[in-house]
C-alpha cells in the first residue's frame, strides 16, 4: 500500500436500529446504502463492531462485512473496526482471510482495542483475558504473522487458511494517543474517531506523524479521521435531523441504551443545561447543515487536520433522508476533490 494525495471519502455504518424497527431492516438498508455509495463513488464502506446495544446491529461484524461486499462490486468494504482483543487474532485472520478470498482486493481491517460496549459485555467476551486492551500490540503482531507467506509449511507453527499470504490492509483505529503511536512506529495507516472523541484529534494527528516511521505499507503517514454529517436541502431540515443522534446520545450519557429515535422539531425541554453543554462539546466537531454549510464545513476541516481521507458517520432515523444525506456529501466531495 502506497500513500495517494487523493483525498478520499468514505462511509462508516453503524447499522442503526430505528425505534420500532429490527435488525433485519437494518441489514436492508445497510446493504441498499453500501449500493448507493458506491454508485456515488464513496471509497470505503466500514462497519464497527458494538456489542449489547439495542440500536446497533453490526456485532458480528464480519459476517456483515461479507452481506455487503457480497452486494456490491467495486467499494472497498471493512471494519471500523474489529475490536481486537475480544477475539483470537488467529481467528481475525481467518474470517478477513475468508473474506479477502471471497472478494480479492476489497477488504479492510481496521482494528480497535476498545471492549465497544460495556464493562459487563466485555467480561464475557473477553473471559479469562480481562484487561482493558494493554496486550494489543502483541496480538496485533500475532495477527500480522498469520497475514505473512509460510515459506516452511512444515515447520509446525499454527497457520491462518485462508488468511496465509494474502494482502488484507490493516489501520489502526483509535480515540486517543495509543494507537496513533502504534500506527507511527509500525508505519501503519490510521484513523481517529474523532466523530466521538474530537478533543483529542489534533494531539493524536501531531504523535502520528511527529513520530511515523516509513514501512512496506506506507512510506509517509495516512490519516483518516471520522465525521459526523448530517446533510439535508435545508439547514432545518438538517438541524431536525439531527435530533435523532442527539437524542441517542442523551440516552447513553444517562445509562440507558436504546434504538434510534425518530428526530423531533427541538431538544427544548428534553437535556439540562448541563447535558446540553455535555452534547455540544460531544457534537463540536459534527457538521449539520444545508450542501453548501456542509461544503464550507468539511473544507475547513480538511484544511485545518490535513486529512488524507474523511469517513462520515450519519445516524439519521429515515432511511431515505440518511441516503440524500449521503448523496449531497458526496457530492461535495467530488466539488472539493476537483
Amino acid at each position: 500500500m502506497t500513500h495517494s494525495n487523493t483525498l478520499n471519502f468514505s462511509v462508516l455504518d453503524l447499522a442503526s436500529i430505528t425505534q420500532g424497527g429490527s435488525a433485519s431492516v437494518s441489514f436492508r438498508h445497510t446493504l441498499d446504502l453500501a449500493r448507493q455509495a458506491e454508485k456515488w463513488g464513496y471509497r470505503r464502506f466500514w462497519m464497527a463492531e458494538h456489542h449489547g446495544m439495542p440500536g446497533i446491529a453490526s456485532s458480528a461484524t464480519s459476517v456483515l462485512i461479507g452481506h455487503v461486499a457480497g452486494g456490491t462490486s467495486t467499494i472497498r468494504v471493512g471494519s471500523g473496526g474489529i475490536m481486537l482483543p475480544n477475539h483470537a487474532p488467529l481467528v481475525i485472520a481467518e474470517q478477513f482471510g475468508t473474506l479477502e478470498s471471497l472478494y480479492p482486493g476489497r477488504i479492510d481491517l481496521g482494528l480497535g482495542r476498545a471492549p465497544g460496549s460495556d464493562q459487563a459485555v466485555s467480561r464475557v467476551l473477553r473471559r479469562e483475558h480481562g484487561g482493558a486492551g494493554e496486550d494489543f500490540p502483541a496480538m496485533l503482531a500475532e495477527l500480522r504473522a498469520y497475514f505473512q507467506p509460510d515459506d516452511a509449511p512444515s515447520n509446525g507453527i499454527v497457520r491462518a487458511i485462508p488468511g496465509e499470504g494474502l494482502n488484507v490492509p490493516i489501520w489502526l483505529l483509535g480515540s486517543s494517543g495509543f494507537s496513533a503511536q502504534l500506527a507511527a512506529q509500525l508505519g501503519l495507516p490510521f484513523a481517529f474517531a474523532s466523530h466521538f472523541a474530537p478533543d483529542y484529534l489534533m494531539p493524536a494527528l501531531e504523535l502520528y506523524r511527529e513520530n511515523f516511521r516509513p514501512s512496506a505499507v506506507l512510506d509517509k503517514p495516512c490519516a483518516m479521521i471520522g465525521v459526523n454529517v448530517t446533510a439535508a436541502d435545508t439547514e432545518q431540515e438538517a438541524k431536525r435531523l439531527a435530533t435523532s443522534q442527539q437524542q441517542a446520545f442523551l440516552n447513553m450519557i444517562r445509562g440507558r441504551f436504546a434504538q434510534l429515535p425518530p428526530p423531533v422539531d427541538s431538544m427544548d425541554g428534553l437535556w439540562t443545561p448541563y447535558e446540553e453543554a455535555a452534547l455540544t462539546r460531544q457534537f463540536g466537531f459534527a457538521v449539520v447543515g444545508d450542501k453548501e454549510q456542509v461544503r464550507a464545513r468539511l473544507k475547513g476541516i480538511i484544511e485545518s487536520t490535513g486529512a488524507d481521507e474523511l469517513i462520515i458517520a450519519s445516524q439519521i432515523y429515515d432511511h431515505d433522508a440518511r441516503l440524500r444525506s449521503y448523496e449531497l456529501v458526496a457530492e461535495v466531495g467530488r466539488e472539493l476533490q476537483g
